[in-house]
């Protein structure tokens, strides 16, 4: 039987017995058929997307089967989760059947956690009803604490003469307290939510910024913001306080993308997706209705369009003219070569 995704999880939940988050050490996307015989023995489990709370004695079945197994994905789970044997804390796995809408917080997690490990690339999975599901949880030096019970918890941490310290209230977690691929760097983990995509050789600066669901593909410099739904090309880089407008940003549907090798200068912003080897100048904000007087390599005037008209085209550079304040357009064959020196994360 062919499933889409599984991960073994731990947690918190609140008082009320509600899942805040899940931590999955390892997840899988298509496991093998014989992982998917374990899991079915161990949980009886035929079809559907289901989550299961799981009780130490089932996780000692489930390590005893895993462990006579002779199977990649088989050993590759039991290592991660071993660690987990006797712990008093929840435990659930999740089984994705099918990739359709979560309808609970360990299915969010799993699908955000798929993301930020690379198993599977921002905008493939469904993720409807996301912002519905997740509670808003205050994340702190303890934990998530349900907003209800954060009185309470900071009181007791008073009592013990300790002081109970909230990094933020939010929906998402950052995302290097639940996954750190290979090959990064982030100057500031808090701005980088689970769900971000980051390319091995990415470098996210103090000032960059990734949301969930989006991210980088391979070598890039963040040192703007990559809103949600945006995916940049290998090669690109956002400089300073940059910003890309995300797809709930303007209330439509088109998908805002960077191609590869492309620059977006200090304070500039895209509302198109480019093509590869694209330039926008700094300070210089393109959106779709944008109006671009468009030139050609000798610099007449071709003619002027909106900007979406120069969608996902390649070799273009978007400035703004010092005289007359008209945003132009110029065919730009230079390819943007980052230096190499500033990818060097291992």
């Amino acid at each position: 039987m062919e499933c889409f995704a599984l991960g073994i999880g731990i947690g918190h939940k609140n008082s009320r017995n509600d899942w805040l988050d899940v931590y999955y050490p390892k997840a899988f996307c298509r496991p093998t058929p014989i992982l998917i015989k374990i899991i079915q023995k161990v949980f009886n489990w035929e079809q559907g997307n289901v989550v299961i709370d799981i009780p130490n004695g089932l996780f000692d079945d489930l390590i005893y089967l895993l462990e006579k197994s002779d199977n990649g994905d088989a050993d590759s789970i039991l290592r991660a989760i071993v660690p987990l044997q006797g712990t008093k804390e929840p435990l659930c796995i999740c089984i994705l059947h099918k990739d359709s809408a979560p309808k609970s917080i360990p299915e969010i997690y799993l699908k955000l956690s798929l993301i930020s490990m690379r198993k599977i690339l921002p905008l493939s999975c469904n993720l409807e009803n996301l912002f519905k599901l997740l509670p808003n949880v205050a994340w702190t030096n303890k934990g998530p604490i349900d907003l209800i019970d954060l009185t309470l918890e900071q009181t007791k941490a008073r009592s013990r003469g300790e002081i109970l310290s909230v990094n933020s209230i939010d929906k998402f977690p950052k995302m290097a307290d639940f996954v750190v691929p290979k090959g990064i760097r982030i100057g500031d983990a808090s701005r980088v939510r689970l769900g971000a995509h980051l390319g091995d050789g990415t470098t996210v600066m103090h000032e960059g910024f990734c949301n969930f669901n989006a991210g980088t593909l391979g070598v890039s410099m963040v040192e703007g913001r990559i809103s949600s739904g945006v995916v940049v090309g290998e090669g690109s880089d956002l400089g300073g306080g940059s910003s890309t407008m995300g797809t709930l940003s303007g209330g439509g549907s088109v998908v805002i993308s960077l191609g590869e090798q492309c620059l977006l200068g200090a304070n500039a912003g895209v509302g198109i997706p480019l093509g590869d080897r694209c330039t926008i100048e700094s300070g210089l904000y393109v959106t779709a209705g944008s109006k671009v007087k468009v030139l050609d390599e000798d610099k007449s005037v071709i003619g002027i369009v909106k900007a979406r008209e120069l969608a996902n085209k390649n070799d273009l550079l978007f400035r703004r003219n010092s005289l007359t304040g008209e945003v132009e357009c110029l065919t730009n064959k230079a390819t943007i070569e980052l230096n190499s020196l500033l990818h060097i994360n291992n």
